[in-house]
């Protein structure tokens, strides 16, 4: 293929021969990136470009099925993609751009293109390309474009085996925070001690410094009414106080501060300010931990029996268990989400009612399970985490939690 220019890369920013193996695999003719004013965020993490790149015009990076790789830049960024491997094409006026494109997409003979692109936008994390740039690929190139959401998944979602490490380092350390932060509940309401959700946040964050962790946000602290809002943050100046009788929601993620590939743990428990747990808080946990435990036995039968399941499936599997206890209309928001560097990943969700997540679930990564039934006086949450290796599931934090916890009563042996 001839281009205006050649650089070979001293260091790939990822494995060109994964890229096509997975591309012959699921029978895509190639994969093609497509860069402007920071519409793929996606783009740039695979590539693994530098953060610290100045990109103003529009730039193409196409890995074909088979070949050699290509990347289209403007003349005055003719150093944009240097550290990619492949051929370089430069372009000046939107007219070259074009046909540039073409014959670069024509010359891989690809009946098809992935692109970060979901049809009728049902993926929209996935959905990055614009409408205009998919047609002038479709019509230019005379291709098909398709959508890359599970290429995604192959290269941003996975996680190695020390990055697990990580993760279970992560979970233990937030469930010993948690644990901490009713102990703290504890020690000042029964020392008559003044305490609310803004100064139990606080004390989780000086938490997480203690256990070596970090995070990219302020965890949730919710008391009665305020646990019934799912995104329920309290500040320094709105906040409700914590008393004797209160039910309490504490939904906390952070990674370990090293290494710089450590992935998150993220977590949900309850409890009640007393010794005994009323009857009416016990009964809608028991329903929402029974939407999770049948979420979690679905992605266990399918990981053992080798079969592919979808992120939409196992948000069915929830979903059905508290609507038929009556609760549907009270279950507002996904089952789960994909969990990787960050707290909310880029592999597929748990989740068929916000968005149609058709994605399978591929080995080596991960995502919460955290069902919740949302009342107006109080709402319940209860988050695990689950990772899938090829024929194994890993549920860090064990045992994790089986009944509201009586924050004044004998919790010992809860943890």
């Amino acid at each position: 293929m001839a281009a205006n220019t050649t650089v070979d890369s001293p260091a790939h920013a990822l494995d060109i021969g994964a890229v096509q193996k997975a591309l012959n695999e699921q029978s895509i003719g190639g994969w093609l990136f497509y860069f402007f004013h920071e519409n793929d965020p996606l783009a740039t993490r695979i590539l693994k470009l530098e953060h610290d790149h100045f990109y103003s015009r529009r730039w193409f990076y196409y890995i074909p099925a088979k070949g050699t790789p290509v990347k289209l830049v403007h003349r005055i960024e003719m150093d944009a993609l240097d550290s990619l491997p492949g051929e370089k094409h430069v372009y000046l006026g939107w007219r070259e751009l074009e046909e540039k494109l073409e014959n670069i997409i024509k010359a891989s003979s690809a009946r098809t293109v992935a692109m970060q692109y979901s049809p009728g936008n049902a993926v929209p994390y996935v959905s990055r390309v614009d409408a205009g740039t998919v047609e002038l690929v479709q019509e230019r190139g005379g291709v098909k474009v398709v959508s890359s959401a599970d290429l995604v998944q192959l290269f941003e979602a996975r996680w190695t085996e020390a990055q697990l490490q990580t993760h279970i380092a992560a979970v233990e350390a937030l469930k010993s925070i948690v644990f901490e932060a009713f102990a703290e509940i504890r020690r000042c309401v029964e020392g008559g001690i003044p305490v609310n959700e803004y100064d139990i946040q606080q004390f989780i964050i000086q938490g997480y410094g203690r256990h070596g962790m970090m995070s990219n946000s302020p965890p949730i602290v919710a008391v009665n009414g305020h646990a019934g809002l799912p995104h329920y943050t309290p500040s320094n100046s709105s906040h409700a106080p914590i008393k004797k009788g209160d039910f309490v929601l504490l939904d906390i993620w952070a990674k370990k501060s090293s290494p710089h590939d450590a992935v998150y743990g993220d977590i949900t428990w309850t409890g009640f300010v007393g010794d005994e747990v009323p009857a009416k808080y016990t009964q809608i946990f028991k329903i929402v931990a029974g939407a999770r435990d049948a979420a979690l036995e679905l992605v266990r039968q399918a990981v053992g029996a080798g079969k592919s399941l979808r992120g939409a499936e196992v948000d069915d599997a929830a979903r059905e268990f508290i609507t038929k206890a009556g609760y549907g209309a009270n279950f507002v928001h996904r089952t789960g989400h994909s969990i990787g560097t960050e707290v909310h990943a880029n592999g597929a969700n748990i989740d068929n009612l916000e968005t149609r997540d058709e994605r399978r679930l591929v080995p080596n990564s991960a995502f919460s399970i955290e069902p919740g039934i949302y009342l107006d006086e109080f709402g319940v949450r209860s988050e695990i985490d689950v990772y899938i290796g090829e024929r194994n599931v890993v549920v860090a934090g064990q045992p994790i939690q089986q009944e509201v916890i009586p924050i004044l009563g004998d919790i010992a042996n809860v943890k």
